[in-house]
């Protein structure tokens, strides 16, 4: 009832009465006569919790008289038929609540009502009047309370850890997750602010942040790693596991903000992106296949803005600025008419009329050709499968294509600039002036075309409208999870949605955690976080979080290449300290990385049974010396959040050391500057090499106005430097720049170092031979 509000007729009946009885009605007998409906259940429902006997009856009841005669106290909701004598009900105390009552009848204070007096029901009304703006206050009040932060009361699940550790998707399966609107009521969110996905999932409303602007942000948390073996090291575990000890163990507030897989790597070698152990996100075969469709929506999109493209040359090349202005403006019911986004192209091109028919030839040529130079087309379509043989193709070869044919290729869709976007808008009208900057291609004079010119903005934005939305899951011990966004980190910035950190640092309060995820080593991810993704956000980051592992640190030592799919040798199984010092100097270099920005560095090292104490004692005590504030071996995947505490503890120390970030380079320095800063105080290059073609589009760039933007560099992340094959620290090279792009609407320039791949391919033995779904559960096997 405290979240309710009484009916005011109900209401000030009650009220009414009580002031009859003189006393408590606890035992009296009220009859309700002539009194239907809705005013009926409300009055019977709010006596009987008075400890009131009622009676209900019409007017025609039999034995009305004796009914009569037997209430202490009489409600009436009706007119009184004329068959019906005065006198039977004249000596009874009554509340009327009828409108239309006999003439004559006496109010609750027993006075006869003149003609100047209150009409019958009159009195009930007025403090009906009252009981409905008391209702109202309430209601506000509830409401106001409803926007203000609220504390969490959040409910985590039990964990039975097994030992030996059971497969991921076991361990996921043997959970029972809550309903994710039990969730969001738990950390705070309101019943508008979710869109419900099935029971696990939910898309979280935009409108959060304005209802909690003013709340103070909670602590900001990177975790990012060492230069990591193709099979790895453990980031998005070791991100779980640190949230499930804060909250489930520490009882702190923390979030989880991850980005979501692609389905490349699921069917192709990696496998998922849930976590793993005992510290993943569940349901993991919902995390890493369809999850709220995202990826699906960019892929639309992407798609969409090819086919614009190819279509508007297609048209250009084979109709009259007459025919184009008819077909682009044409006659509805005889009346032409720009569309707003032909309205803000014609005042682009310096053209202020509306009226269509007052163009002069000159105006409608400008209008109608963006002139597209095939050459300088950089917008592919995408596709979230690994397929090599997309790599490079041919379009346009049907006939009806008329002879406009010419060579194009896919990429995966998470390597499309609409993710990174998604990535790193602030808002629903950021994102779609963003999407409205892509740059598609150059005009024949050079000038960039993008989404805008081609009218194709609005659309975009319509496909992209739910996508924007983060989703909120849990880990296995029922802490919460944004997952949102999924841009790789070596042919893109490689970290999940600013939307999501936001709204989670405004839910976890000031004293809570948001613990995030770059991809890849420090190098790639963690500088990209810093110089981009901060830039985008505004956030200053706490802490950073570098995970390493034994196994990682002794490739970087001098061990074998690590081959995913195939067993590892020997030197990875077997105690090796030399050869875990050797490879501590690429930890020291990334710690020297994370102290660049001034942030405090935890060294997480993620523990594997094949791991020796010695090992362990080694990496941490290597670690502090190198500056890290603190370095902790972590068993999350075996134990949980439990196998994270001291991790969780360490980095609830460093969040409150003192924090001088900064960025590594100033935005107004030419693009071949910040590009040689990140090279060699970053990788470690001695210099870079710009390819004619590279300096050519440094060239353009800067010359269209794209200078002064941030720096994505697209390179191997099994390396500082450009060749995978050089481990540890490598020093003395010349960075390579072999081309240069940019992604206008996402906000950054991205050169290519050496050769990158934005499609990946199937290796032999995909892990598609695993994957299978049995038809009588409907349950998913074989995904890790």
């Amino acid at each position: 009832m405290n979240e309710c509000v009484i009916p005011p007729i109900a209401s000030a009946v009650i009220q009414l009465l009580e002031k009859l009885a003189n006393t408590s009605l606890d035992g009296k007998k009220v009859l309700l006569l002539g009194v239907e409906g809705p005013v009926e259940v409300s009055l019977q429902c709010l006596l009987q919790r008075k400890g009131v006997m009622t009676m209900s009856c019409p007017w025609k009841l039999k034995q009305l008289q004796a009914t009569l005669h037997d209430a202490d106290l009489v409600v009436v909701g009706s007119a009184k038929p004329k068959e019906i004598p005065v006198a039977w009900v004249s000596e009874m105390t009554a509340v009327n609540c009828s409108h239309d009552f006999l003439h004559g009848w006496y109010s609750y204070n027993e006075q006869p009502l003149k003609d100047s007096d209150q009409t019958p029901g009159e009195v009930v009304d007025h403090l009906a009047m009252a009981v409905c703006l008391q209702n109202l206050v309430k209601l506000s009040e509830g409401w106001i309370q409803a926007q203000q932060y609220k504390k969490w009361n959040l409910r985590c699940l039990k964990l039975h850890p097994c030992s030996p550790v059971p497969s991921d998707i076991e361990i996921s399966r043997g959970q029972n997750p809550k309903a994710v609107d039990v969730l969001a009521r738990e950390i705070g969110l309101l019943t508008n602010e979710i869109e419900i996905y099935g029971q696990t999932k939910a898309k979280v409303r935009l409108s959060l942040l304005e209802r909690l602007k003013d709340q103070p942000d909670g602590n900001y948390v990177l975790v990012a790693g060492i230069t990591p073996t193709p099979l790895g090291e453990g980031k998005s575990t070791v991100t779980i596991g640190l949230v499930q000890a804060l909250t489930a163990h520490l009882k702190v507030n923390s979030f989880a903000c991850l980005r979501q897989p692609s389905q490349g790597p699921t069917f192709g070698v990696k496998g998922g992106a849930a976590g793993g152990g005992y510290a993943q996100v569940i349901p993991m075969e919902e995390f890493n296949l369809h999850l709220t469709g995202d990826i699906h929506a960019i892929t639309a999109a992407n798609n969409l803005l090819a086919a614009a493209i190819d279509a508007r040359i297609l048209h250009e090349n084979t109709q009259s600025d007459k025919a184009l202005y008819n077909r682009l403006v044409p006659l509805i019911h005889g009346v032409r008419k720009f569309s707003a986004i032909q309205l803000a192209r014609m005042k682009r091109l310096g053209i202020n009329k509306t009226d269509p028919e007052t163009l002069t030839a000159e105006e409608i040529h400008k209008f109608v050709r963006l002139d597209i130079d095939i050459s300088t087309i950089t917008w592919q379509r995408v596709l979230d499968t690994n397929d090599r043989f997309l790599r490079k193709i041919t379009i346009g070869q049907a006939s009806t294509e008329k002879g406009f044919s010419r060579p194009a290729q896919f990429d995966i869709a998470v390597a499309s600039e609409i993710m990174a976007i998604l990535a790193l808008t602030t808002s629903l009208s950021d994102m779609k002036e963003r999407l409205g900057k892509i740059v598609v291609a150059n005009n024949k004079n050079g000038q960039p075309v993008t989404a805008e010119d081609l009218g194709v903005t609005g659309a975009l934005s319509v496909l992209m409208k739910d996508a924007i939305k983060p989703t909120l899951m849990q880990t296995l011990e029922g802490t919460p999870v944004f997952v949102h966004a999924g841009p790789f980190a070596n042919i893109a910035h490689g970290n999940s949605s600013v939307l999501a950190d936001k709204i989670a640092l405004k839910l976890v309060g000031k004293d809570g955690f948001v613990v995030t995820e770059a991809g890849f080593g420090a190098d790639i991810g963690m500088e990209k976080f810093f110089n981009i993704k901060c830039r985008s956000s505004g956030l200053v980051p706490s802490v950073v979080v570098l995970v390493a592992t034994v196994r990682a640190l002794k490739m970087h030592g001098g061990g074998p290449n690590v081959t995913a799919g195939a067993p590892l040798k020997r030197e990875y199984t077997e105690e090796n300290l030399k050869m875990v010092s050797d490879g501590c100097s690429n930890l020291r270099k990334q710690i020297e990385i994370a102290q660049l920005f001034g942030v405090p560095v935890v060294v997480a090292l993620n523990v594997f049974r094949t791991d020796s104490p010695a090992e362990i004692d080694l990496v941490c005590e290597i670690a502090k010396q190198s500056g890290a504030s603190d370095a902790v071996p972590c068993n999350h995947w075996s134990d949980g959040g439990r196998g994270a505490v001291e991790l969780a503890q360490a980095v609830r120390r460093a969040a409150n050391q003192q924090n001088t970030f900064r960025y590594l380079y100033d935005l107004e320095l030419p693009i071949a500057e910040k590009i040689r800063i990140i090279a060699q105080n970053v990788y470690g290059a001695q210099d870079i090499e710009l390819s004619p073609a590279a300096q050519s589009q440094i060239d353009r760039y800067s010359q269209q106005g794209f200078g002064n933007l941030p720096i994505c560099m697209a390179k191997t992340h099994l390396s500082l430097s450009h060749m995978p094959e050089r481990k540890g620290v490598p020093t003395g090279f010349i960075l390579p720049i072999s081309d240069v792009r940019a992604s206008i609407g996402a906000g950054f320039i991205y050169p290519l170092v050496g050769t990158m791949s934005t499609m990946p391919g199937l290796p032999t033995r995909p892990c598609f031979y695993d994957i299978d779904l049995d038809p009588e559960t409907e349950q998913v096997k074989g995904l890790f």
